[in-house]
């Protein structure tokens, strides 16, 4: 065979491997557009009782009720967005306390026991992180009573399993190297920790830190459905009343708040880190 035979021939190799490729690609796409749609179909077309749809009218009239600000609620206003604020600021220093213990425990490299605390560390991360905010609202709700202690306590423990899972896998992936030299030297755990470990993860603790409380906002805000003060509160009394035009006032101030947060996420990160 010569040389030419043998380019064409490979040539002729790619191009089967390339169309073997391109046929997988399709194959996969098309399966995930037939999943997506039949759960579109279950979950939409099928579900929903279309009967109850208004046309465009309806849903023009539905809009425009909203559209009508209730502008004598903006003194009411004032005291739940700063309490909402207060439960976001509070339940995230509160959550980071919690969530130091957690990711001591749950850091491969430094946990006082891989078979028994290892395991234990990691299951509160997932516990804090699978139940809703609103869950455990309603859980602190039944144990302490209205309020917005039960709003600081739920947030607090949502922010647990985030902050304490970033923060063990920044452990994790730290150089052992300085660890070892103040271990050599004969540095207990606390100096290890707090001049081995915590220079490495300050920069990603800080920053996970200021995310969560940015996260938190949002949380306190919806706090009050389920009687845990705030605007969250204030939104369900205006549902209840049927007072579109102040349902809108609640929602331009929760959205007030959310900007007001992102600036100052954004100035605390430019400061800090």
């Amino acid at each position: 065979m010569s040389a030419t035979d043998t380019h064409i021939a490979g040539l002729g190799a790619q191009t089967t491997l390339r169309r073997k490729r391109q046929m997988k690609q399709a194959l996969i796409w098309t399966g995930v557009l037939v999943f997506a749609a039949w759960c579109a179909h279950g979950t939409i077309i099928a579900d929903t009782d279309w009967s109850r749809v208004g046309g465009r009218s309806g849903v023009l009239a539905s809009i425009g009720r909203y559209m009508q600000l209730d502008l004598g609620l903006l003194p009411e206003l004032v005291r739940p967005t700063i309490e909402t604020f207060m439960m976001a600021s509070v339940g995230t220093v509160l959550g980071c306390f919690f969530s130091l213990p957690v990711a001591w425990l749950g850091a491969a490299n430094v946990t006082p026991s891989k078979t028994i605390l290892y395991p234990v560390g990691r299951f509160l991360m997932v516990l804090s992180r699978s139940v809703h905010e609103i869950v455990w609202a309603l859980i602190f709700v039944s144990a302490v009573g209205l309020g917005a202690l039960p709003g600081i306590l739920a947030i607090a423990m949502r922010s647990v399993g985030f902050i304490s899972k970033i923060t063990a896998e920044a452990i994790e992936n730290i150089d052992a190297k300085p660890v070892e030299a103040i271990r050599a030297t004969g540095g207990n755990q606390f100096q290890v920790m707090y001049y081995g470990i915590l220079p490495q993860i300050y920069p990603v603790v800080l920053a996970t830190i200021i995310f969560e409380w940015d996260i938190n906002i949002r949380r306190s805000a919806v706090m009050g459905l389920v009687g845990a003060g705030g605007l969250g509160l204030l939104f369900f009394r205006q549902m209840n009343s049927f007072n579109y035009g102040g349902v809108s006032m609640v929602i331009l101030a929760i959205l007030m708040l959310i900007i007001l947060g992102e600036i100052i996420s954004h100035y605390l990160r430019k400061a800090v880190i």
